[in-house]
């Protein structure tokens, strides 16, 4: 429910659960709502398999993905396979995270009112550079208890995210254009979350407190996790690969979240050989993984 930790850094696990002997063979029977279940459950340690399961049915039921397979494989050739992340409501890979987190944010402010730790209402702020964004809206709008208030780029999304966003119906919903590019959005909200005085104010006269729905929060991260081992569960029930086979995983990124999720699946002891990191124009990554530098004053580029 808090999104981003105090100091402004990533919440992230102390330590990571290894798959159990025999869990690829067992989930390549599951479905998808079973398996995110499965593996969300080696680390939601405060929620039983029941919640979980209803988390993972109402994120990936029907009447939000546009397939019974939620995140199907696609045969490219004999070696290559192809992982269709954009059957979710807004055709966004970030559906994937944002159709689960609401349930999961949800549900965790709920224990803690239950607890007694808990005596206020939540606004999400989201910096996008298009898909998360929208992506956010669909997922949180309409849910009690919780405002989302997106902020994204004038001219630096796509017309047709431009337009998801601000006709996303709802009373808890806000978007704003912000003369910049994403890492100008993506600054104001981290220096929102930092300004202690701001947060005080909120609480004390609104009784709200700020969280995030960036990749900057572990429920965003977490099902991200699930369909790099939910595609390697596909590839075993296809008989395309024996349990235990590496594969390599290539991700189109600009941004950390998605390749990240990948490797935490390799540290739980998923097989893969090699993470690829494959960029367009805009690099960041990229290039900082070959320099070690990262450098945020770089041109921004306007791609397909």
């Amino acid at each position: 429910a808090q999104g981003l930790s105090r100091e402004g850094g990533l919440f992230v696990p102390e330590q990571f659960p290894h798959l159990p002997e025999g869990a690829l063979e067992q989930m390549k029977d599951m479905t998808y709502q079973q398996r995110a279940a499965y593996v969300m459950g080696l680390y939601l340690e405060g929620f039983s398999q029941e919640e979980l399961a209803g988390f993972a049915q109402k994120a990936y039921g029907p009447d939000k993905f546009d397939t019974p397979a939620v995140a199907p494989i696609r045969k490219v050739d004999d070696t290559t396979y192809c992982l269709e992340l954009w059957h979710g409501p807004t055709c966004a890979f970030k559906d994937m995270a944002l159709q689960c987190l609401p349930h999961f944010f949800s549900a965790s402010a709920e224990k803690l009112r239950e607890e007694g730790t808990l005596d206020h209402e939540f606004m999400i702020l989201v910096a996008t550079s298009g898909d998360t964004g929208k992506a956010a809206l669909e997922g949180f709008k309409g849910v009690d208890g919780v405002s989302i208030g997106v902020l994204f780029p004038d001219g630096g999304v796509s017309d047709i995210q431009r337009k998801q966003m601000v006709t996303t119906t709802g009373d808890n919903v806000q978007v704003w254009a912000v003369r910049g590019n994403f890492d100008d959005c993506q600054t104001g909200v981290k220096h929102a979350f930092a300004d202690e005085k701001f947060a005080e104010k909120l609480l004390d006269e609104y009784r709200i407190a700020l969280s995030s729905a960036n990749s900057i929060n572990w429920g965003r991260l977490l099902p991200q996790v699930v369909y790099y081992i939910s595609s390697y569960a596909e590839l075993v029930a296809a008989g395309k690969i024996e349990a235990g086979c590496p594969i390599d995983v290539c991700v189109p990124t600009g941004n950390f979240g998605n390749i990240l999720a990948a490797y935490y699946a390799k540290r739980m002891g998923l097989p893969v050989n090699k993470l690829i990191c494959a960029s367009n124009s805009n690099n960041v990554l990229t290039d900082f993984l070959a320099t070690g530098t990262y450098d945020r004053n770089r041109p921004f580029h306007t791609t397909m």
